[in-house]
């Protein structure tokens, strides 16, 4: 039996789907149920409402209560079919929003939104990073997936804590100077070639970087409270300059071109917090099989794992 989508679709709009709903919520969920029209779940009714969740719709415009402003808190309209950022204008206590998968080229309209410290735009059209300036106490920035080339527009940010910038274009990192709390920083699956403007992050705790055209693993003289480094899929020959990362406690780095296990044992084998390294899909790995995991043991004996297997304890 065929279904007739566009008849469901104009029941469940005549639906009160918040008919049972408590008036004193603080926390709605809808997700997945075809909504098209926000105006139509009259949201003004619910006076306390602290987060509100419209996952997975097919809502293309912000069309909020403007009496929501004065309790919302967290807002995710993750995948539906929004192009472009408004109707936010009364939501000034927002702390968190959640625009990913939808079809937004232009980050405006949210400069107002001072209170905000996690915004996620994952999986949109956008090409240029802009409108963030007023947003001082953010602290995770979300932009994975879009058409970014240029890292910019972040100078206000000092607050920030993560960044998020993998499935991009970017060609060098730049223009990061300033944000001197930074934690994580993922930026994998880009185009770069180099390692470069991480000096003044002296906060980075993990980096992401794999999926690159990276060659050696110079500039991270300055990092030295990185505790993850994630660098597979690149082209390092050599296991070199990471040697004074004394905090390191992961290093991932399948399918490079390392070959050498008595520069994994001159690089990594005093790092006592080390517990886990990924060098699968490396000559180190490749050339000989069967005895690899024993020469990493060997190597780093204070590993727990080894690629995706834990380490046996004798």
């Amino acid at each position: 039996m065929s279904v007739n989508w566009d008849y469901l679709v104009d029941l469940i709009s005549r639906i009160d789907l918040l008919e049972d709903e408590d008036p004193d919520a603080e926390d709605i969920d809808l997700v997945h149920l075809r909504i098209s029209n926000i105006a139509a779940l009259k949201l003004e009714r619910f006076t306390k409402l602290a987060r509100l969740c419209l996952r997975q719709n097919q809502i293309s415009r912000i069309e909020l209560p403007s009496n929501l402003g004065q309790t919302l808190k967290e807002l995710d309209l993750y995948d539906n079919l929004i192009s472009h950022v408004k109707g936010l204008d009364d939501l000034t206590n927002l702390t968190l929003l959640d625009l990913s998968f939808n079809k937004i080229k232009h980050i405006k309209n949210v400069s107002h939104l001072t209170e905000l410290t996690d915004i996620f735009f994952v999986q949109n059209r956008i090409s240029t990073i802009e409108g963030l300036d007023e947003l001082v106490h953010l602290r995770n920035l979300e932009l994975g997936a879009n058409r970014i080339r240029e890292i910019q527009g972040l100078d206000n940010l000092r607050a920030l804590e993560q960044l998020w910038l993998g499935k991009n274009k970017i060609t060098e990192m730049k223009n990061l100077s300033s944000l001197s709390n930074l934690k994580i920083l993922s930026i994998q699956s880009n185009r770069l070639t180099s390692i470069t403007g991480l000096s003044d992050l002296h906060s980075l705790e993990e980096l992401y970087i794999s999926h690159n055209a990276l060659t050696d693993l110079s500039g991270l003289e300055s990092n030295t409270n990185l505790r993850v480094l994630d660098f597979s899929n690149n082209q390092v020959s050599k296991l070199e300059g990471i040697s004074h990362l004394t905090q390191i406690e992961e290093v991932w780095a399948s399918n490079n071109g390392l070959s050498s296990f008595e520069e994994v044992e001159r690089e990594l084998r005093d790092k006592e917090k080390l517990e886990t390294v990924y060098f699968e899909g490396n000559p180190l790995q490749t050339k000989n099989p069967a005895l690899y995991r024993n020469k990493v043991r060997l190597a780093l004996p204070q590993l727990k794992q080894i690629d995706a297997t834990y380490v046996r304890l004798s």
